[in-house]
């Protein structure tokens, strides 16, 4: 007996031991998760998702929320279109401002400059804002536009009635194809910022580093081209803004 127990003895030493110098690793579900933290661009693009479907979900919930108020999605588009349009008003007038600061700045003696590059660099922050605040405008309007013309669509098929399907069918197709039109002025007006603000901050910089008559005569040779971009954005402002107005009226009749 007394053997017998010797040798069970030695056979949990055994496993013991074995146990103990086995390699340590994750246990199976552990080891189905690993790839996680190898593919960081897949979860980047997972958190973004989420994020856009987070978005979609508030959107949502505003436009029931202000339907059940009696605000539809209809009278929000209108309205964020009036923002859109008086957000490019004002960048026109901000752009203009900037313009005439540029070339208050290329008649300064050199003891102004330092306060020249103070006032530049705050009429191109204030640009920059501006610029921002029409994105903004313009991606709101895009955002209940199609929440409205994705509910029109599937609305249409509730009629019972033919005709009046057909009808509003017909009234979707006009009002998206002014909508678009539209949309594209705003875009276009909107890229059109983009060289200006290069154009400006490059200016802006090599006016910091540069605080002498070779930074003002670098900003004379820029000037020329700087009022050339500015003019040609506030003329497709002015078309866009046209566009909003037009649209704005249709969409009352």
């Amino acid at each position: 007996m007394y053997r017998l127990r010797q040798l069970n003895q030695k056979k949990m030493n055994k496993q013991i031991t074995a146990s103990a110098t086995a390699p340590v690793g994750p246990a199976p579900c552990a080891q189905s998760c690993l790839w996680a933290p190898c593919f960081p661009t897949f979860r980047l693009v997972l958190l973004s998702l989420c994020l856009v479907l987070c978005l979609c979900g508030c959107s949502r919930t505003y436009y029931a929320a202000m339907e059940k108020v009696g605000v539809h999605k209809r009278d929000i588009l209108v309205d964020r279109v009036e923002a859109a349009r008086d957000s490019q008003t004002e960048a026109q007038e901000q752009f203009k401002s900037a313009l005439e600061q540029f070339n208050s700045v290329i008649q300064l003696k050199d003891t102004d400059l330092k306060q020249a590059y103070e006032k530049l660099n705050r009429e191109y922050k204030q640009c920059e804002e501006a610029a921002e605040k029409v994105s903004e405008r313009i991606d709101k309007v895009e955002d209940v536009s199609e929440a409205l013309f994705d509910e029109w669509e599937d609305e249409i098929g509730l009629y019972s009635n033919k005709d009046l399907a057909r009808a509003s069918k017909q009234q979707l197709g006009k009002t998206r194809s002014r909508y678009t039109k539209m949309l594209a002025s705003m875009r276009t007006a909107e890229a059109s910022m983009t060289p200006v603000l290069r154009t400006f901050r490059d200016n802006v910089l090599f006016l910091k580093h540069n605080l002498n008559a070779q930074a003002i005569g670098s900003l004379q040779r820029e000037f020329s081209s700087l009022k050339k971009d500015i003019d040609i954005l506030i003329q497709r402002m002015n078309e866009a803004i046209g566009q909003s107005n037009t649209f704005i009226e249709q969409m009352g009749t």
